[in-house]
This record gives structure tokens, C-alpha cells and sequence, in this order.
């Protein structure tokens, strides 16, 4: 099952970091906030990627294409008969990483439809954005996915107060999707998608489509969404602040999302 990635965005409240970079290569203890996400997905065993580039994407392109001179110790003969030896094995030497420009302007939507062609037979495949972690059981929100066979399965997490907040009503379908709630509580979409194809049916060809606007409302109203209820650890890197609380977690050993060895 592939793993899509929405790594196009400007990440404006962020300008700090992301005026030089876009936000899916900003750091955490020296590695991309990207390359977490990733390795959540690859422990689960999902190694297949694509990720949605847009803003700034030469850098990421350059990120993977360097991969081993960015992570390993490397020896160098510079003599007449050159050449390089890594001498580290990384557990990422078993990822396949499907590179795609979907438009430096381009909403969510208009990234995701892009995509569809990269998908080969698949009929499901796994969607989340490029600027969030957590601790999430990425097997069980598949296993709740099949159990019901709707369109597509979000992860809802509690939130920090200013994000859209889920209505859930019986059998986890989503009653309602307010983009700005009036009060803080209850759960909110935290990315970490289970999508089966039949998503592509309400995904046009507009660039400036939000997958969190028609979309969803669309499943929604059509009953087509389940929610799956993520209780444990879930953070955003949207502000300076965050970006500081993630990176101080992680120097100090507790990184709750770290579930990789």
C-alpha cells in the first residue's frame, strides 16, 4: 500500500524556518520533520512513497537524491582510480520514493488528484501531510477502513484548539466537518488517511480545490467517511513554538512518535 505525502505547502506561520526550506525539511533532532513521518509509516511496513512537492520541492528532491552523503560516514579515494564507500547500512535502503510536482501553487485537492496515475492497481492507499506526528497505530486505522469500506478512514485527534473539529455519530461516521468550530474539544482531523480510489471521483481539476473543503463535505454528506479515534500523542509543527516543543521532546528522549527502533 502506497504512502502520499502532502509536501507542497508554504508553511506561512512558519516563516522562520520556511523562508530558506519547505516546511516537510524543517528539522527535528537533525532530520526532516518529513523523514518521522516516513519512518512511522515504514515501521508499520509501508515503505512505497509519494510525495506531493510544490514549494521549494527542488530541496526535498535533493534531500533523497543525496541520501547516503546526508546520513552515512562516508570514505573517498581521490586518486586516479576513484571512488566512494558508505559505511552505513540505514533501515531506508528498502524505500521506493515516487518524487512528484503537483504545482508550487496547487490546494490539497488538485495535489492529490495529481497523483493518481502513481498509483498502479492499487485500490486503497494511505494519505497524510507532511507537517505532523504522532504515535499512531497505522495497521488498526486500515483494520477499521476494511471493516467498513467507505471512501476513506481520518484519523481524529484531540486538538490544540484552533483546528476544524469532527461531528462522529454511530458506526465512527463523520456527521459533520466544521472547518472553525466556536469551542475547543472533542476530535480533529490529524491526517493519517486510509483512501480507497473512489476519492478521485470528487477531486477535479481545479488547482485551488481544498481536499478539506468539497471533498470531505461531500463524504460526509454521503456517509463515506469513518473517523478513526487516536488517543494517544498527535502534534502539528505549524509555529515556531511547535517546531521548538518537537525538537526539545526529541533531545530530551521523549519522543512519543518515535515507535521505530
Amino acid at each position: 500500500m502506497k504512502v502520499v505525502i502532502l509536501c507542497g505547502g508554504k508553511g506561512t506561520r512558519l516563516r522562520e524556518e520556511t523562508e530558506y526550506r519547505p516546511k516537510p525539511m524543517v528539522p527535528i533532532g537533525g532530520m526532516p520533520i518529513l523523514w518521522h513521518i516516513m519512518k512511522i509509516y515504514a515501521h508499520h511496513g509501508h515503505t512505497e512513497f509519494i510525495l506531493c512537492l510544490g514549494y521549494k520541492g527542488d530541496i526535498i528532491k535533493a534531500f533523497f537524491r543525496n541520501y547516503h552523503w546526508a546520513t552515512s560516514d562516508v570514505t573517498l579515494e581521490l586518486g586516479r582510480t576513484k571512488s566512494v564507500a558508505f559505511h552505513d547500512q540505514p533501515d531506508e535502503l528498502n524505500w521506493k520514493v515516487t518524487l512528484a510536482e503537483t504545482g508550487e501553487e496547487s490546494m490539497t485537492a488538485f495535489r492529490v488528484k495529481q497523483i493518481e496515475k502513481h498509483l498502479g492497481d492499487d485500490d486503497t492507499f494511505l494519505l497524510t501531510y507532511g507537517d505532523g506526528v504522532g504515535d499512531i497505530d497505522i495497521t488498526a486505522s486500515i483494520d477499521l477502513h476494511h471493516k467498513y469500506s467507505r471512501t476513506a478512514t481520518l484519523t481524529g485527534v484531540h486538538p490544540p484548539g484552533r483546528f476544524g473539529e469532527l461531528g462522529i455519530g454511530a458506526d465512527a461516521t463523520v456527521t459533520h466537518f466544521n472547518e472553525k468550530p466556536q469551542s475547543e474539544g472533542g476530535y480533529i482531523n490529524g491526517g493519517f488517511m486510509v483512501c480507497d480510489r473512489k476519492l478521485f471521483r470528487h477531486l477535479d481539476g481545479n488547482p485551488g480545490m481544498m481536499l478539506e473543503r468539497e471533498p470531505m463535505n461531500a463524504l460526509v454528506r454521503g456517509k463515506e467517511l469513518t473517523v478513526y479515534r487516536h488517543n494517544g500523542f498527535w502534534q502539528p509543527m505549524d509555529t515556531y513554538q511547535e517546531f521548538m516543543l518537537l525538537n526539545g521532546m526529541w533531545a530530551r528522549g521523549n519522543a512519543p512518535w518515535k515507535v521505530w527502533p
